[in-house]
C-alpha cells in the first residue's frame, strides 16, 4: 500500500493526473479495478480511471468525488470532480478523445456536465447524454479499502444506480437533437480500442463535411 500511495503522490496538479490517464492503455474488460490495481496493470477503463483520478485528487487535498453521466444507446461515463476558486473541473479516462479533462472554470456542476454534451455521442453520431448524478464522495467506501484492494469494486457502480440523477433536457428537446458532424465523429473515436466501444442498437448514416 505504501508504494501505491507514494505513486499517487507524484502528481502536482489535476492536469498531471489527466496526462497520466491518457498514457494508460484503455481496458475493455468488464469489472472495476481499484486505483492501486490500475497502477500495477497500467490500464484502465472509464470507471477505473475516474476512481483513480478521485484517489489521486484526494492526495492533492480534494475530496474523492465522482459523478455518473447517464446516456441512452451508449455507455455511461464517470468523471472525477475537483474545484479551484470555487469552480468545477473534471478528470476522466475515456475511449474517445473528447470526454476527458475539463478546466475548473464552471460555476455549477450542471455547467460542467453540459460541457460534455456536444461531444458525447455514439459511433453513429447520436448525442446520447441524458442525465447526471449528484456527486458521490468515495470516502464512504474507505472501510472497504477501495483505493488499494485487489477485490473488484463493482459495488460502487451498483451504488450509483441509487444516487439521484438530474435530467438535462425534456422529451421534446431529445427528439429535436441533430446528428454530430462526421468529421467530429472521426476525430472523437481516433485511436479508440474497438473492443471497448458501445455498439448502438440502430444504424444511421451520417454525412461527413
Amino acid at each position: 500500500m505504501n508504494s501505491n500511495l507514494n505513486q499517487l503522490k507524484q502528481f502536482k496538479k489535476p492536469h498531471d493526473i489527466q496526462l497520466f490517464l491518457n498514457k494508460l492503455r484503455y481496458n475493455p474488460d468488464k469489472g472495476t479495478n481499484s486505483p492501486g490495481k490500475v497502477l500495477r496493470l497500467q490500464k484502465a477503463n472509464c470507471f477505473e480511471g475516474a476512481l483513480f483520478a478521485a484517489a489521486a485528487l484526494r492526495e492533492l487535498g480534494h475530496k474523492p468525488l465522482i459523478v455518473d453521466l447517464m446516456a441512452v444507446n451508449d455507455d455511461d461515463h464517470i468523471v472525477a470532480l475537483f474545484k479551484h476558486n470555487n469552480c468545477f473541473g473534471a478528470v476522466a479516462k475515456s475511449n474517445t478523445t473528447m470526454l476527458r479533462f475539463r478546466e475548473p472554470v464552471f460555476k455549477t456542476l450542471k455547467e460542467l456536465i453540459l460541457s460534455f454534451f456536444e461531444f458525447y455521442f455514439n459511433t453513429i453520431g447520436e448525442k446520447t447524454l441524458r442525465s447526471y448524478s449528484n456527486p458521490v464522495n468515495l470516502a464512504r467506501f474507505d472501510k472497504l479499502n477501495w483505493m488499494f484492494t485487489d477485490d473488484n469494486l463493482d459495488y460502487i457502480g451498483d451504488y450509483l444506480y441509487f444516487v439521484k440523477h438530474h435530467r438535462i433536457m425534456d422529451r421534446k428537446t431529445q427528439l429535436n437533437l441533430s446528428i454530430a458532424d462526421g468529421e467530429l465523429i472521426d476525430l472523437c473515436f481516433a485511436g479508440s480500442v474497438p473492443e471497448g466501444l458501445y455498439t448502438p442498437k440502430k444504424k444511421r448514416v451520417y454525412n461527413r463535411l
